[in-house]
């Protein structure tokens, strides 16, 4: 027995979770959604995962796409993450900029960092579907600070300058 869904939310509130937005090129045009649940999973091979629900209508749109990427989102585009997680938006329309990528996946342009994966395993687990994928492709962008969903909002963290003591 587990604790109830509406708990663990409350409780994971405090658990800063990296923001990045997964998109995919679909037959009625591409699709994306901003996700917490990203995460390395092996250097060698180079394997990612994220989880969306199963309900979701994004996860019905790229359930079947052989190809997807993962934008890391930078501390100033916390607009392009929450259009991302509006639901009933055309969220690619403007003012959302973004170009075709290597086998037709849709990036988001200014983002910290682009992998473009190719589906390698899936599963079903709870009322979620863990996807790991290659990562095939990966460029950095340019150098910031990054976004973070803490206690139900996506915000920006900023690194705290460091100086050396001489």
């Amino acid at each position: 027995m587990t604790v109830e869904g509406r708990t663990l939310r409350s409780v994971l509130r405090a658990h800063a979770s990296g923001v990045a937005v997964l998109t995919a090129p679909g037959a009625d045009g591409p699709a994306g959604v901003t996700i917490t649940s990203f995460t390395s999973v092996s250097a060698e091979p180079a394997l990612v995962s994220f989880c969306l629900a199963g309900t979701s209508s994004t996860w019905a749109r790229i359930r079947d796409s052989r190809w997807f990427g993962i934008q890391v989102m930078g501390a100033d585009q916390a607009d392009v993450a929450e259009r991302f997680a509006a639901p009933g938006t055309d969220r690619f329309a403007a003012p959302t900029r973004w170009h075709t990528g290597p086998h037709g996946v849709p990036l988001l342009d200014d983002c910290l960092a682009w992998l473009v994966c190719s589906r390698r395993e899936q599963f079903r687990i709870g009322d979620h579907h863990l996807v790991v994928g290659a990562v095939e492709h990966a460029r950095s962008g340019a150098a910031g600070d990054a976004l973070v969903h803490l206690h139900g909002q996506i915000r920006p963290v900023t690194a705290a300058p460091t100086s050396l003591a001489l």
